[in-house]
């Protein structure tokens, strides 16, 4: 167990944000959740709420617990790795893998596999998702970034939320997408009756969203492939989004039709670029992951059928 001791020498400010502000090493949640479990003092008391204000010549004190061994062991599990060095790696996950454990979900994720394949990764996510900056649905494929030390960690994680880190998916989706391109900027929470799922709120009732999209290409009137670029993270963003404009990702389970046309388990949905910028070097660097081979075939097959090449839509 560690004490830092911090001494307020500015104005007011609430006490998460003077906390973030004297050391990198820590997330904005992370530092939330050492206040709530009782882990920062103010002139000697014990303060539990992260917008408590904290004044000029306040002493703050933060009790930053002993690091607790990993729960989750490691299987040799195989896992693509694309990128790595002394601070992060890149996965093109498999369609099919849950990112971390949970929900009865205690093997045979993407963190065992991460385990047993890196030499280190951060402990901001907790003993559950060690290294988990972002994640994507287990039916999804395509690139994750993955923090294999603290100050990585809040660098990439501070990344995504000023949405520097870009993130850009091709997804399949259902009908004529009339639209070449647009925004759609919604509300996402959980669906009132269905706490599985997610769903478009009135404005105010969730946490903003938004999702840019292009047209890639068009199939008739059965299918439209579509580019999406996330600026916002909410779960199954994208997939809200595409229900919403009358457009859901083909074969998705949860928020497609129920009747579908193709024989693939789980939705037509790749994350196939990232951006970001090193958290060392400050390099702006590109990562790609080319379609996976059933999502390839399908879209070969479409493409004969209406007399396009793949070549000519897809550069990979």
């Amino acid at each position: 167990m560690e004490q830092r001791l911090y001494i307020a020498e500015n104005g007011c400010k609430r006490l998460d944000l003077f906390l973030s502000e004297q050391s990198d090493e820590f997330t904005r949640s992370r530092l939330k959740r050492l206040i709530e479990d009782g882990g920062v003092t103010v002139n000697g008391a014990v303060v539990k709420k992260a917008g408590a204000e904290i004044k000029s010549g306040d002493t703050v004190v933060l009790t930053v617990p002993d690091a607790v061994e990993y729960t989750v062991k490691p299987e040799n599990i195989p896992v693509d790795i694309i990128y790595q060095d002394e601070d992060f790696a890149i996965v093109n996950k498999a369609q099919g893998m849950t990112v971390h454990i949970g929900n009865g979900n205690e093997s045979g994720t993407l963190v065992n596999a991460l385990l047993h394949a890196l030499d280190s990764l951060s402990g901001i996510g907790g003993v559950m998702r060690p290294g988990i900056v972002h994640r994507i649905d287990k039916d999804t494929s395509g690139l994750l970034v993955v923090a294999k030390n603290d100050k990585a960690h809040v660098s990439l994680a501070k990344q995504i939320a000023e949405k520097s880190c870009h993130r850009s998916y091709y997804a399949l989706l259902e009908g004529n997408l009339k639209d070449e391109r647009g925004r759609i900027v919604t509300d996402i929470g959980r669906h009132p009756t269905d706490r599985l799922k997610m769903t478009v709120l009135p404005d105010g009732r969730g946490k903003l969203a938004i999702t840019d999209f292009e047209k890639v290409a068009q199939f008739g009137t059965e299918y439209t492939l579509c580019r999406f670029v996330l600026q916002t993270g909410r779960t199954h963003q994208i997939r809200v989004h595409a229900k919403h404009i009358g457009h859901p990702v083909a074969c998705d389970p949860v928020y497609g039709y129920k009747k579908q046309k193709l024989s693939v388990n789980g939705q037509l949905l790749h994350a196939y670029q990232l951006e970001l910028t090193h958290p060392t070097s400050g390099e702006r660097m590109t990562f790609n992951a080319p379609l996976p081979p059933v999502f390839k075939d399908i879209l070969q097959k479409l493409c004969a059928k209406h007399g396009l090449k793949l070549e000519d839509i897809i550069k990979e």
